[in-house]
């Protein structure tokens, strides 16, 4: 028997991460990133959760290349959501979550827009460890490289926040 649809084997992606950023404000460029990222740690190494990345991405229609979706229309039902409370942001995509801590910039940036830019790089970023810093060069380095902007979903989403 033969499937149309490969079966996604989520334990390949390893270690997903994300990270939080802000554009320059000095040149008017604010906006608050969120980058989400496999470690390529998984037990069947990076090429392995380079392609469950890709395989998560097709099965929740979320396009690789230069497509931006836009999640902010309907947010309660686009498949990638981001919570903010206080400067934690928990980003949830089906059957899986992933929390970092933003920079006070990017909380106010996120308050002020009420949106957030985000991509989920299907290339593996082994050298940015959670709960280590990344320096701004390392950060432009990765997430500039054509390849890994090519080889991302983007999206923009909705900043939700808990109702009080």
């Amino acid at each position: 028997m033969t499937s149309t649809q490969a079966e996604i084997d989520r334990s390949q992606l390893g270690t997903l991460s994300v990270l939080a950023w802000i554009g320059d404000p000095s040149e008017a460029h604010d906006i608050p990133y969120l980058l989400a990222y496999t470690l390529g740690d998984g037990p069947k190494g990076r090429e392995a959760g380079e392609a469950a990345a890709r395989g998560l991405l097709e099965e929740i229609g979320l396009p690789i290349g230069d497509v931006v979706m836009d999640g902010t229309r309907n947010p309660a039902t686009f498949p990638v959501q981001i919570l903010l409370e206080g400067d934690q942001i928990a980003l949830t995509l089906p059957g899986m979550n992933a929390q970092c801590t933003a920079p006070a910039e990017w909380v106010a940036a996120a308050n002020e827009s009420g949106q957030a830019y985000f991509l989920f790089a299907t290339r593996a970023w082994p050298e940015a460890v959670p709960g280590q810093p990344v320096d701004a060069k390392t950060l432009q380095e990765f997430a500039g490289d054509e390849s890994v902007l090519t080889g991302s979903a983007h999206c923009v989403l909705a900043v939700r926040r808990l109702q009080q």
